[in-house]
């Protein structure tokens, strides 16, 4: 009997078994890539569904198809992390599929380790800005002596705070006229450790152009009156002295209450998407200088969010304003999940703990909106 050597088995086993494989192989990848005569209509179809714009199919989406748009937000070096919570809600959410750039502004100058901490998370081009000069600083007319005064004698959140005078005066007048933001025709303000609910199904800048909105914000409540005594008074005395800016249509009966005084109701501007025009207009300029004259910025505690409403009541009327009832949103102390069932889908959170007609001033503005 002839011997075969155990060598020459295995050997040939081998040679056997990648000639299999390697058939094997080639007839996979034939078969994937050359379809049969059953499955080429429906191919066809689907190629032909995917070349037609959808407006969910943001894929596409090219940078020469964006706004001149960009995310805003004035942070401390110290906000790092909550900031990255942030960026990473809106790049899961929105942005990964738009790429719109971020402007960060602080008082000093960031780190390199906020700077380094951002870019790891964004998903495209971004400015870090510092905020100087009057932006930040008393101006002349103010007494400093009294402002310190009344600052240690107020009994409400952030009484003593002088930093979060400067910023509300920041966010009111001096913002969107920061060189970084001057090619800018919207910006959507953003802050630290906050979280969106619900994927974006379309861009909301686009929304705001095609649709000729202005102000778009989410939620609205009510503001500490002991912080804003002498605001409406003062917006009296300014609409009284300049009746011409002010147009017939309106949106003042949002914010006034049966006496005709402010009844506190502002939008959140935490979250507020806003095409930049209107801060930069006269009417809104004027408004801001004759406030910022009077003091109520460090004398009182006037914020940014009632400045920029009653701003929005005067000046414009209701087709200019969104109510963005469609996004999902969470901010410290304070949340709005969408109640519609097109839109529950898309979120992760819970309406019956998150409600936006909960708040009196979201129940105003939607009344308002169906007169």
């Amino acid at each position: 009997m002839f011997f075969i050597p155990r060598r020459f088995v295995l050997l040939t086993q081998i040679v056997v078994l990648m000639v299999v494989f390697t058939v094997s192989v080639n007839f996979l990848f034939y078969d994937r890539s050359v379809p049969s005569a059953a499955t080429t209509a429906p191919l066809k179809n689907a190629e032909k569904a995917e070349s037609m714009p959808k407006v969910q199919d943001v894929k596409a989406v090219k940078p020469k198809e964006l706004e001149k748009a960009a995310f805003v937000a004035l942070v401390r070096n110290t906000d790092l992390f909550g900031m990255r919570k942030t960026i990473r809600e809106i790049e899961d959410r929105f942005n990964r599929d738009y790429h719109y750039p971020y402007i960060f502004l602080n008082d000093v100058p960031f780190t390199d380790e906020f700077k380094d901490g951002v870019r790891e998370l964004v998903s495209s081009d971004v400015q870090f800005g510092l905020v100087e000069g009057d932006a930040w600083n008393y101006p002349d007319w103010i007494d400093q002596e009294e402002a310190r005064r009344r600052r240690n004698t107020a009994d409400y959140m952030h009484a003593k705070s002088e930093s979060y005078r400067f910023m509300c005066r920041f966010q009111s007048g001096f913002v969107f006229r920061h060189h970084l933001l001057k090619d800018l025709e919207y910006y959507w303000r953003i802050e630290p450790d906050v979280n969106y609910f619900c994927d974006f199904q379309y861009d909301p800048f686009k929304f705001m152009k095609e649709n000729n909105k202005i102000y778009g914000f989410i939620m609205a409540p009510e503001e500490y009156m002991a912080t804003v005594p002498t605001l409406w008074n003062t917006t009296v005395q300014f609409m009284e002295q300049n009746p011409s800016m002010v147009p017939q249509r309106n949106l003042l009966n949002y914010v006034k209450n049966k006496e005709g005084t402010y009844n506190g109701c502002h939008f959140w501007s935490n979250f507020e998407i806003v095409k930049l025009d209107f801060y930069r207009s006269k009417e809104y300029m004027d408004y801001f200088n004759f406030l910022d004259k009077s003091g109520g910025f460090f004398y009182e505690r006037w914020g940014d969010a009632p400045v920029h409403t009653i701003a929005v009541a005067m000046f414009l009327e209701k087709s200019q304003v969104h109510y963005f009832s469609d996004v999902g949103y969470y901010h410290p102390a304070m949340g709005y999940c969408p109640e519609k069932s097109d839109v529950k889908s898309k979120c992760i959170c819970d309406p019956k703990k998150y409600r936006g007609s909960s708040h009196k001033c979201i129940r105003d503005w939607i009344a308002l909106d169906q007169n």
